[in-house]
């Protein structure tokens, strides 16, 4: 009579996957926490403090070094800062007029869409609309817009970082093929910190100088990058892209999650029933293959 084994995971096995758990969790209540500055620092004063810990973070670990450096290369890195701070910007905003959730999901369509761009497959042509018809319902055909259950302004920002988070993408790949390890993006994320900074000035004002806000904008910046980066760089070197990918695809269910528990938002049945649908979408285009959506620095 043949026997049966049981096959158990070891914790070697397991640790990546509840590392990446952890950091994509972090990120949202990072999110969720920076919400709750906005009546005190508005949306562009906490991308400051936030990118500018970010940059002090990433600054000392990295050691970048300017000289001798191309000046084509010094100008990639300028843009990819471009595109952070617009990034960062543009999804605060949305933040200001959305659930978190649903900012979230809607990002999610910038990587998605990279991943399936230009694509003959019909398996990924199957995850696009799979994707565009999470969109649909996610916004009730346009009617969320009409009723007042969504901001139309805040979907509009959420887009645009959609589309920053493609740019990202790209240009994380070119930099740091000419830039060894953190340098590119230290210099990156030190470069969308002084475009925002005199924005988030003139937004927060004399707010800034509070130690208690700049507290909560520096927590904001380490739960948000620090311990992320920390804990997927560690993961990754045991993860495969698909894996990683399909655990990035939980992360607006999270997000919703943590816009519940933290900032009591309520989302209605078709928000979530759109959510599962683009989250559905993100995990099998990473399964079959498609690069994974490479969490936003900051």
């Amino acid at each position: 009579m043949p026997t049966t084994r049981t096959v158990t995971a070891s914790p070697a096995s397991t640790r990546p996957v509840a590392l990446i758990l952890v950091a994509v969790s972090s990120v949202q209540v990072g999110a969720a926490l920076a919400k709750r500055l906005f009546p005190l620092l508005g949306a562009s004063g906490t991308v400051a403090v936030r990118l500018a810990t970010a940059a002090v973070v990433l600054l000392a670990i990295a050691r970048p070094r300017v000289r001798g450096v191309r000046r084509r290369h010094l100008v990639l890195v300028a843009g990819f800062g471009l595109v952070l701070a617009v990034m960062n910007l543009s999804f605060y905003a949305s933040l200001q007029r959305i659930p978190l959730g649903v900012a979230v999901t809607i990002e999610f369509a910038g990587p998605l869409a990279l991943a399936v761009a230009g694509s003959r497959r019909l398996r990924d042509l199957l995850w696009a609309t799979l994707a565009g018809s999470g969109v649909v319902v996610l916004t009730g055909g346009g009617t969320a817009f009409t009723n007042g259950s969504l901001d139309p302004l805040g979907v509009a920002f959420a887009l645009t970082a959609a589309a920053c988070w493609a740019g990202y993408i790209v240009l994380s790949q070119r930099v740091g093929a000419v830039l060894p390890s953190l340098q590119g993006l230290a210099l990156a994320i030190t470069v969308g910190a002084v475009l925002v900074l005199p924005v988030g000035v003139a937004t927060a004002g004399r707010a800034l100088l509070r130690p208690d806000l700049l507290a909560m904008g520096a927590a904001v910046g380490l739960l948000s990058s620090a311990v992320p980066w920390g804990l997927e760089f560690v993961a990754l070197r045991s993860l495969s892209r698909a894996t990683f990918g399909v655990l990035m695809s939980i992360e607006p269910a999270l997000a919703a999650l943590a816009g519940f528990v933290l900032l009591h938002e309520r989302l209605t049945p078709p928000q979530l029933v759109g959510m599962v649908l683009i989250c559905a979408a993100s995990a099998g285009a990473a399964v079959q293959g498609a690069p994974p959506a490479a969490e936003p620095v900051a």
